[in-house]
């Protein structure tokens, strides 16, 4: 007898939440929610932690917008990389290969990266190589997509793919960089 208490409960908490989810549709429709099914501005709101309708978003014509802090695949931002090689000694699945680039005259080492690779078939999306740049030139992108049909060097992201100007930064990230600006703005301040 407790044990069908038990099913009967789970089997109306079910049939409640199957009810709930058609109500929530049916005030979005009466609201003039219809209409607006499948404008950017209404995904955020029906596809919400809060929203309970049965509409659901219809990938890959429709997409939910990133937050910002969303970690996606690492880039690098122009003319910032130095190849210290921090992000390789950080990265836990050792997915990063740097090799400094060299004065063809002297062979002195230069403050640049010949060239720079991430294996995303590995990368974890962790961001430590982003946390520990010394000199903020790894950033986490919103890049999640990377199926290929061709494989191999298709994962293998060179020093071109990975190099994004710095405006791609402000545009998917700009809480952080605004931080970031006025952080420079102080420290010019006090020096």
């Amino acid at each position: 007898m407790h044990a069908s208490l038990h099913v009967l409960k789970s089997f109306g908490v079910t049939v409640g939440r199957f009810i709930e989810s058609y109500v929530d549709d049916l005030k979005w429709i009466l609201k003039g929610g219809f209409h607006m099914r499948y404008s950017p501005a209404a995904l955020p709101v029906r596809q919400s932690v809060k929203a309970r309708g049965v509409f659901v978003v219809q990938y890959p014509q429709e997409r939910l917008p990133l937050p910002e802090r969303f970690r996606g695949f690492p880039f690098l931002i122009e003319g910032r990389c130095t190849a210290c090689g921090t992000c390789a000694r950080v990265c836990p699945p050792q997915c990063i290969w740097i090799k400094r680039a060299e004065d063809p005259e002297t062979g002195k080492s230069l403050r640049r990266p010949e060239s720079f690779f991430i294996d995303v078939s590995i990368c974890m999306n962790c961001g430590f190589c982003a946390e520990f740049c010394p000199f903020d030139a790894i950033k986490m992108g919103h890049e999640i997509e990377i199926a290929s049909f061709k494989g191999g060097d298709d994962f293998l992201w060179d020093l071109q793919r990975l190099t994004r100007p710095l405006s791609y930064h402000a545009q998917i990230h700009p809480t952080a960089y605004a931080e970031e600006e006025r952080e420079k703005a102080s420290k010019k301040k006090e020096e």
